[in-house]
């Protein structure tokens, strides 16, 4: 998983990628956060930084809940305990998951651009239809380039072209059959249910325009965990504020309860 730790403070920070990413998304906030915490970065399996094909099995990672076991395990190779798990995406699910499992990993959640469940339903706004994303695979399955660049403007922030470029090439490092099998596991999720089990403080980072997640999954997340949760949003497009606004990123994680450093003035 190509894990490490920057730095070397008293307390631990874990940063989780999201979907088609690798841990160099981070790289913006990292030298920041490690002034004051160890932090560590690594790679899901499913990444295109993983050379080993074998590492990834699409049956085994059918849910999220492998990948929590996987995070778990990473924790405890690491010896880390009540750490600060920041995790981006689908990984904001994988840290409620494991939080679940072993709370006494964690200290705090900090979820950016996190969703329970993509698809709309009664009652619920999950910001897709299910025959959008029923689209979106058999795209994927025909021409697998064309849709990582179409993927990657329409979730990135279009107003920069350099992020677009930096996700479109993330994803084209995928292989396209993990590609598809871990978009399959992640707009297929349905983990509404176990939020009311997150006994974990909780901090949800949204942006104003996610075409990935709309801010009304960031208020439903609030309402259901069960551990005191808060909403931070930042005024951008996107769904990578650590990589399009990470000043603004930087200045809201300053003002969380309990985040130990000084982010807002090493954040140059």
């Amino acid at each position: 998983m190509n894990a490490r730790i920057i730095g070397s403070g008293n307390e631990a920070i874990v940063l989780a990628h999201g979907y088609g990413a690798d841990q160099s998304f981070w790289d913006k906030i990292t030298p920041s956060l490690a002034r004051t915490y160890r932090v560590l970065v690594f790679d899901w399996n499913f990444s295109g930084a993983v050379k080993d094909p074998n590492l990834y099995d699409s049956a085994k990672y059918s849910s999220y809940d492998a990948f929590a076991d996987d995070l778990i395990a990473l924790l405890d190779e690491f010896n880390l305990r009540a750490s600060v798990f920041m995790g981006h995406s689908m990984s904001g699910m994988i840290g409620c998951i494991a939080s679940i499992k072993r709370p006494e990993l964690f200290k705090r959640l900090i979820l950016i651009g996190s969703s329970p469940r993509y698809f709309n339903d009664d009652n619920y706004e999950g910001g897709f239809e299910s025959s959008v994303i029923e689209q979106m695979f058999s795209n994927m399955e025909s021409n697998f380039d064309e849709w990582a660049s179409y993927f990657a403007s329409l979730v990135a922030n279009a107003k920069n072209p350099l992020s677009v470029e930096k996700y479109e090439k993330s994803l084209r490092a995928m292989r396209p059959e993990v590609a598809l099998s871990v978009a399959k596991t992640v707009f297929h999720c349905d983990e509404r249910d176990i939020l009311d089990k997150v006994m974990t403080p909780c901090t949800i980072i949204q942006t104003t325009n996610d075409a990935a997640v709309p801010n009304s999954v960031a208020e439903y997340m609030q309402k259901k965990i069960k551990g005191e949760t808060t909403v931070e949003k930042i005024d951008m497009d996107g769904h990578f504020p650590h990589l399009d606004a990470h000043l603004q990123f930087l200045n809201v994680l300053g003002s969380v309860s309990g985040f130990n450093t000084h982010l807002e003035s090493s954040s140059n």
